[in-house]
């Protein structure tokens, strides 16, 4: 009941056409043989399509294709392949009408999805994009045969897995439907609860007016960055838990912890689900493991999440293969940057710059590299302003200057009562 397989096709009705990787030989064998048998055939005389009619159909790359005919118009005609399952159209001349090969039965299998249901009982255009692109490659499927059809040519109902995933939980996360599998929801409902309580905390901070030394780990604006708080170590240590091992115990800093994360990352089981905020490890460029976030899927073939380094603020987007799963003891230690708003300066009135920063068009593009100039690697000293709604700070360097003033000197930026 369980078997690797290959998608070759998904209809618009959801239905999921499979190829079992064991049926590789005798596709392959057949197909050299009618590429023998059929090569540089045409139909010489006009043929009287019927449906339901066996075929043979040639495509682009002059490779003939067992099929049958499902619709019939003036200037072509539809046909559907036998053992791919998808349906396209076609001028007369690249079809043959014959009757070999029929006595083999198509390698491919209808299937469904086992106790998915569409949202509102149709699989909407983005939904079927999504399994398109997660299913449509090179890549092998795991297939779980949970139900057989009724009749022989009625659909499959199966569990499909990639790289240990459900692709049921994959697409009930994604919102397009609805798990009804037990197991699936499940796996849901355990998600949705180790979400609950696994997050991230932020340390507790000064209360306003009171200084701290940061760094700037990350420029999301002029204005809006991350600093660093991990030089309050007094702020950043976990909390220890009664009759159990804390993580203070074990590891003396959250430094520590991702250096063992990082030495035995093997150790540590891979991510299979990605909920939106759910904490887990991800590997950087440098080939070590930070702390960071799920904010969202961005590709589903390959797979592609957009992470956040939680530690620092920056974004990037990783393969399945780089995430894993997030244990609890290095969980514990509070997030060692903050996302803050900087005071004391605007977006000038008068700014002719055309280059701007896309996702904050008030800003020029010279206005970030500036501030990036003025804070990049550097010891700075925040003074709290307010705590909510958003963290305010006003931002000092080493001479006790405020940063934004070079901005201000190039007109860059306005001042900011």
């Amino acid at each position: 009941k369980v078997f690797p397989a290959l998608v070759s096709c998904v209809r618009t009705d959801g239905t999921i056409y499979i190829i079992p990787k064991s049926f590789e030989t005798e596709i392959n064998k057949m197909s050299t043989e009618i590429q023998r048998n059929f090569k540089c055939r045409d139909l010489l005389e006009p043929h009287c399509w019927k449906r339901g009619e066996a075929c043979l159909v040639r495509k682009e790359d002059n490779v003939w294709h067992r099929g049958q005919v499902v619709e019939i118009s003036s200037n072509a005609l539809e046909v559907q392949f036998v053992d791919i399952g998808c349906i396209a159209k076609f001028p007369p001349r690249d079809l043959y009408p014959t009757t070999l090969y029929t006595d083999i039965p198509p390698f491919c299998i209808p299937c469904q999805l086992h106790k998915a249901a569409p949202i509102g009982n149709v699989w909407q255009p983005e939904a079927l994009h999504c399994l398109q692109d997660l299913l449509l490659t090179d890549e092998a499927v795991d297939v779980h045969v949970q139900e057989l059809p009724d009749n022989p040519w009625g659909k499959l109902s199966i569990s499909l897995y990639f790289s240990e995933i459900s692709v049921a939980s994959f697409m009930a996360y994604q919102k397009y439907c609805i798990a009804e599998d037990p197991q699936d929801l499940l796996q849901l409902m355990l998600e949705q609860h180790d979400l609950v309580r696994s997050s991230y905390e932020l340390p507790p901070l000064p209360i306003p007016g009171a200084f701290l030394p940061v760094k700037v780990t990350h420029l999301v604006s002029p204005n809006e960055v991350y600093v660093s708080l991990d030089l309050c170590k007094h702020l950043c240590k976990p909390p220890a838990t009664e009759g159990d091992a804390s993580a203070e115990e074990q590891w003396e800093s959250l430094k520590e912890a991702l250096k063992w994360c990082s030495e035995n990352v093997e150790l540590i089981p891979l991510l299979k689900h990605f909920q939106t905020d759910m904490p887990c490890l991800a590997e950087y460029h440098d080939g070590l493991w930070y702390r960071a976030k799920i904010i969202s899927v961005e590709k589903s073939s390959p797979l592609q999440i957009l992470i956040q380094f939680v530690d620092y603020g920056n974004f990037l987007i990783v393969s399945a293969s780089s995430l894993r799963q997030m244990p609890y003891e290095v969980l514990k230690f509070p997030v060692e940057a903050a996302q803050v708003l900087l005071a004391g300066f605007k977006p000038p009135l008068k700014d002719k710059s055309t280059r701007r920063i896309p996702y904050a068009p008030q800003w020029s593009e010279e206005a970030l590299w500036a501030m990036i100039e003025c804070v990049e690697g550097k010891q700075l000293l925040a003074c709290i302003l307010a705590l909510s709604p958003e963290i305010t700070i006003s931002l000092y360097d080493d001479e006790k200057n405020l940063v934004h003033m070079k901005l201000i000197e190039l007109g860059l930026a306005d001042l900011h009562e």
